[in-house]
């Protein structure tokens, strides 16, 4: 697994050894508890990918981006992936009732790193419900875990809850760069919303973000900067 040979060249063997032998637990209270314990055992280092490692990661799931990833993210991706791969023979719920057991307990950190691998999970469309749910957080680094360098929406989330995921970011200052494959999901319900938005700003003497054209089509686009 990719993945494990970059913990493996981060943290050394006897943090890849740890992860390999918590992946393979069959108890969820001990999967669970390894998911937590990830920092103490590979560190909370940038994980820095190299270009060779990169692209082979982006073959798996592509415009993955792992800029703002650590080294405990890659050790819990692992432990998810390792769990997938595991309970093929249980059959696929066995799967999907541990992956959400595993984000439920988890805290504000562990939940960040359970959203930036979800898109390398096998059939990740089972996520939506807890994908969009995350959204809804007040815990900023959370949100941006799911809406920023992370392809998972532009390709899974209903067109409400995109739309509702871009608005956020706006209202957050999140740079709509960041939201990944935006420009193949502006629908005109978005391109309203974005111009309402840019009217309130306006009518209360506030600044317009400067990318909000970015969530618009191209004649609200004309029409915001008459």
């Amino acid at each position: 697994m990719l993945l494990l040979s970059v913990v493996r060249a981060r943290a050394g063997d006897a943090a890849a050894d740890w992860a390999g032998r918590a992946a393979a637990t069959e108890s969820v209270d001990a999967f669970c508890n390894a998911y937590t314990a990830a920092p103490k055992h590979v560190g909370r280092a940038p994980l820095a990918l190299a270009e060779s490692e990169l692209s082979h990661l982006m073959a798996a799931a592509p415009d993955l981006r792992c800029d703002r990833w650590t080294v405990d993210d890659a050790a819990r991706a692992v432990l998810l992936l390792s769990a997938a791969q595991r309970n093929d023979a249980k059959g696929a719920e066995a799967f999907v009732r541990l992956a959400i057991e595993c984000y439920e307990r988890g805290d504000a950190r562990e939940q960040q790193s359970w959203l930036r691998a979800i898109s390398l999970l096998p059939q990740p469309d089972r996520f939506t419900a807890v994908a969009v749910d995350a959204c809804r957080t007040n815990i900023i680094p959370l949100f941006e875990a799911i809406a920023c360098e992370n392809p998972y929406p532009a390709r899974h989330f209903p067109e409400r809850q995109f739309n509702q995921l871009v608005l956020k970011a706006l209202f957050n200052s999140i740079a709509l760069a960041r939201v990944v494959g935006l420009s193949t999901r502006v629908n005109p319900d978005l391109s309203r919303m974005a111009r309402d938005y840019a009217a309130e700003r306006r009518a209360a003497a506030r600044p317009v973000p400067s990318d909000i054209a970015m969530a618009m089509i191209d004649d609200a686009r004309q029409e915001l900067t008459r």
